[in-house]
């Protein structure tokens, strides 16, 4: 289907996160050091799942197979001295920072090198991995249409093809088929190709999108007409988020500065010169950044302003665009609402009288605050983590205790509940609603064990009917395997959840290698969902966990404040908590413990292994946010500036102190480190390709130890890694790889 922007997508713009995962949260998929094709992915057989191997000696078996020692590239030391605050700050790695070097990328080139080098022993177990993977997938399928006007909207992949076809019909499911956007048509001649927003407008003839051929995230907005399948001549650059007026030639659109934040929003008439688009509203605050989207009534065009902690809303009827945009009412600090509208009047998720949200009602004429009538009351226990409006009813996202719920209440007769699910540990999520007059709603579902399941629930009937469930093939059971939650006390006694999953029958004698994954910032929550390529773990008797640590949602709004700013070091100490007692209770023990995370788990991955590397033996860090100092004293770069409210300002005195003091670059020191894989790409523009590849150097300068430390570097693609589903497999199969040799599991 055509994905198009909800309120808590809008609301998760800012992060520093990966959207894939909601998908294959565990996978750990980085960049390969070269992309290779699939080997005929169709006439791929499954390998058999290693069911029945047993661990070996947690020693390395690559290193003893390997006929020599490869050397591992040595970056030369170059100071950059400065002082900030009286404080000397040097960096002896800082000239890697130029992308443009040849000196530079001859240097990553041999890290490449070196990675694929010492992984050589591997290749078997990594091609083996792969089969497995395509084993399980359906390679040849199609999403749950969702109607949208006169259209079903679908997407669809076909086996071979890295890349999802977008489809609709007219009317019926019987019509025939159209395309409307084949990213495999987008992506010849090209090495990466990603699609931004995508948004279809009211009268179905036009598709806005954008497009991006480097991974850099710098998005080129294009426009379809999909009467003609002609692209039309109107394009804009740095495009971010897009809505329709509902008269199918008004545009509104928002554009990056040139640290990538959304700050200003355009309108575009089709037809006309982009440079002529007046800007309608620029953000001035560099905290903040801007999105645009057309509410489910179609009636209203909002555009968000938001930073971390604080947002407000604008607004101007979709129907007469050239109106001049109206404010609901005016930010303040730590007070963040978002709204949507049925009627006469506006519907506000706002946290002004509590840190977990409640629910207000606004009159669409005179919005402010004086105005506003409580619908949904603030609770110290339940966050309301998000709000769809329809016409009969509305539709709270709500966290408790760790889990995600959905409760629907009726406008008329005031009932209220929750829609019931099934097992102890899961998560839901909202899908692609867009009538407003929908008599069902449509969610999915997923756990460690459960593939993910498309649902729609009958509102009249309170009953669900499951319209598409992610196909596992290879005879994928899940009573072969067990989920659970469990609680490990923090270092000041707090109780984390850890999600886990294994093989029926595994023991808790510590004898189990396992892989404990974490997030922990911007309140994301961190979702329980099932991953085909677990089963490749799972199968070889490897327990998967989350620790789901402050800085994340779980627990409500205040479970991220204590994970943010001066509080930020409980997201480390949470996550060792989580590993101790994972290894107390007889799940694994340190020499079997593998850790992963990406991004701004990457940092956690980093601060971890400076506070107790005896702890793990392995550790997958992937695009990892290692060099905090450095990259949050540099507000040229992308996201600084809005992050200050997530880490700290760093000119100032305290804050710079705090953050160097946990900083994972700045704090390597001699000692013997754990075997570290470290991902990322070189056209990453969320967490530049320097940090990685700085923190590979400086570690290996310091390190006492014998563990391989690697650097693995994707020379054309971003944040995400590989674009290609296939690519994306092989990229999976090569960290597995390093984690299960060390780890000691045969084959």
């Amino acid at each position: 289907m055509v994905p198009t922007l909800s309120s808590r997508l809008v609301a998760s713009l800012r992060v520093r996160l990966l959207i894939p995962f909601l998908i294959a949260l565990l996978s750990c998929a980085g960049p390969p050091a070269q992309v290779a094709p699939p080997a005929t992915p169709g006439a791929a057989a499954s390998a058999a799942p290693a069911a029945s191997a047993q661990p070996a000696s947690p020693a390395s078996p690559a290193a003893a197979a390997a006929p020599a020692e490869p050397v591992a590239p040595v970056a030369a030391t170059r100071p950059r001295v400065r002082t900030v605050h009286g404080d000397t700050l040097r960096d002896d790695y800082a000239w890697l920072e130029d992308k443009t070097s040849p000196e530079v990328l001859s240097h990553l080139r041999a890290e490449n090198a070196y990675a694929e080098s010492v992984m050589k022993p591997t290749a078997a177990l990594r091609e083996t991995l792969y089969r497995e993977f395509l084993g399980r997938i359906k390679q040849t399928d199609v999403t749950a249409p969702v109607r949208r006007g006169a259209y079903y909207y679908y997407s669809r992949t076909e086996e071979g093809k890295q890349y999802p076809i977008y489809c609709r019909k007219q009317g019926s499911l019987d019509a025939p088929e159209a395309v409307i956007l084949d990213l495999n048509e987008l992506a010849k001649g090209h090495s990466y190709v990603g699609v931004g927003a995508m948004e279809v407008s009211n009268d179905g003839n036009l598709l806005a999108y954008g497009v991006d051929f480097t991974g850099f995230r710098d998005y080129q907005l294009q426009v379809l007409d999909l009467r003609t399948g002609q692209r039309l001549p109107d394009a804009a650059d740095k495009v971010k988020t897009v809505a329709w007026a509902t008269d199918g030639k008004t545009l509104f659109y928002t554009v990056d500065d040139h640290a990538k934040r959304a700050y200003r929003l355009h309108r575009h008439v089709l037809g006309t010169s982009a440079a002529d688009d007046p800007t309608l509203y620029e953000e001035t605050d560099e905290r903040f950044e801007l999105s645009v989207w057309q509410s489910r009534s179609q009636q209203y065009v909002f555009l968000l302003s938001e930073s971390q902690t604080s947002s407000e809303a604008r607004y101007v009827p979709a129907a007469r665009p050239t109106e001049p945009l109206r404010l609901i009412e005016p930010r303040q600090e730590n007070i963040e609402y978002y709204p949507d509208h049925r009627g006469d009047l506006f519907y506000l998720r706002v946290n002004d009288r509590g840190r977990n949200f409640r629910v207000v009602t606004a009159p669409v004429k005179s919005p402010g605050r004086a105005r506003w009538k409580e619908l949904v009351p603030h609770s110290d226990d339940i966050m309301r983590s998000d709000l769809d409006v329809f016409e009969g009813h509305y539709v709270l996202h709500e966290q408790e205790k760790g889990l995600s719920h959905i409760r629907v209440a009726s406008f008329k007769g005031g009932q209220t509940y929750r829609i019931p699910m099934d097992e102890p540990v899961y998560s839901v999520f909202g899908e692609e609603n867009p009538e407003m007059r929908a008599g069902a709603y449509r969610f999915a579902y997923t756990s460690l064990v459960t593939p993910m399941s498309v649902f729609e629930y009958d509102l009249s009937t309170r009953t669900r009917r499951l319209l598409k469930q992610q196909e596992i093939l290879g005879g994928y059971d899940p009573a072969r395997y067990v989920s659970e939650r469990i609680w490990a006390p923090a270092a000041d006694g707090t109780p984390v959840p850890v999600s886990l999953v294994y093989r029926q029958g595994t023991r808790k004698d510590g004898s189990n290698p396992l892989l404990l994954g974490g997030y922990g910032s911007y309140g994301f929550s961190y979702p329980v969902v099932f991953s085909p390529q677990f089963v490749s773990l799972l199968d070889r008797g490897v327990i998967v966990a989350i620790a789901h640590v402050r800085g994340g949602s779980e627990m409500g709004k205040k479970w991220h404040d204590q994970g943010r700013m001066f509080h930020k070091k409980n997201t480390f100490t949470d996550f060792i908590a989580a590993a101790e007692h994972l290894i107390a209770q007889g799940y694994t023990s340190s020499a079997r413990l593998g850790i992963t995370g990406r991004s701004a788990g990457g940092l956690l991955m980093g601060a971890v292994t400076n506070m107790r590397p005896d702890l793990f033996r392995a550790v997958i860090a992937g695009v990892p946010f290692v060099d905090v100092i450095n990259t949050m004293l540099n507000d040229d770069l992308p996201l600084t500036v809005t992050e200050y409210e997530e880490w700290g300002n760093p000119n100032i005195k305290e804050q710079y102190d705090y953050i160097k003091s946990y900083c994972p670059y700045t704090n390597i020191e001699a000692k013997e480190y754990p075997a570290i894989l470290v991902v990322t790409s070189l056209n990453d523009s969320q967490v530049m390709y320097w940090e990685p590849a700085k923190y590979v150097a400086k570690l290996r300068a310091h390190a006492t130890g014998k563990q391989p430390l690697l650097l693995r570097i994707h020379m054309e693609a971003g944040h995400g890694g590989a674009s290609g589903r296939y690519d994306r497999l092989r990229d999976i199969a090569f960290e597995y790889a390093f984690l299960l040799d060390q780890l000691g599991v045969r084959q």
